[in-house]
């Protein structure tokens, strides 16, 4: 777990108002997976994508109860922010609001990665910039000391675990894919 310190106050090296307004964007863009669900209700309205929203859905709801009921209950692990004693410099200077809940696993990175794999199976034009993103809301997860590595590379795992299965299970049912 050392190391996930030291990489993590690595990247406060890379601290400037500039990276902290991206990166405060961006997590809080990802936030309670919101962004990620009206993309898929929008999806939901347009009748050649309703499969590719419902997909979406479907493996965010599936993330949400193991990775955010289940996972972070079991882990408990706390945040590299709670940390308080030996990094309160770092604490003191937070651009976004410290969460209230466990660390493992990333739900930033769970609720990024399933959107955005389930998007991908489906059409990869729109997919490839969801990953994109996913993968920058997952980063700013580190920047601003909410997540250690392990946790951000499990949502990562579990997310894109799920959305495939998902994706699986609806092929198996034999709906088609956005064309």
């Amino acid at each position: 777990m050392a190391w996930e310190f030291d990489f993590l106050v690595a990247l406060q090296g890379m601290r400037s108002p500039i990276m902290d307004g991206i990166m405060a964007f961006l997590s809080n863009l990802g936030n309670a997976g919101v962004f990620w669900i009206l993309l898929s209700a929008v999806l939901l309205l347009i009748p050649r994508y309703r499969k590719v929203g419902l997909e979406m859905l479907l493996s965010i709801a599936v993330t949400f109860v193991i990775g955010n009921l289940i996972l972070k209950n079991l882990v408990a692990r706390p945040r590299p922010c709670d940390n308080v004693a030996q990094y309160q410099a770092i604490i003191d200077s937070l651009v976004v609001a410290r969460p209230s809940d466990w660390s493992f696993p990333s739900g930033h990175s769970m609720n990024g990665f399933t959107a955005a794999v389930a998007l991908l199976c489906n059409d990869r034009k729109l997919g490839i910039p969801a990953i994109v993103l996913a993968a920058l809301i997952a980063f700013s997860r580190l920047y601003n000391f909410m997540h250690f590595p392990t946790d951000v590379i499990a949502g990562i795992v579990l997310g894109t675990v799920v959305a495939l299965l998902v994706d699986l299970l609806f092929r198996k049912k034999g709906w088609k894919r956005a064309q």
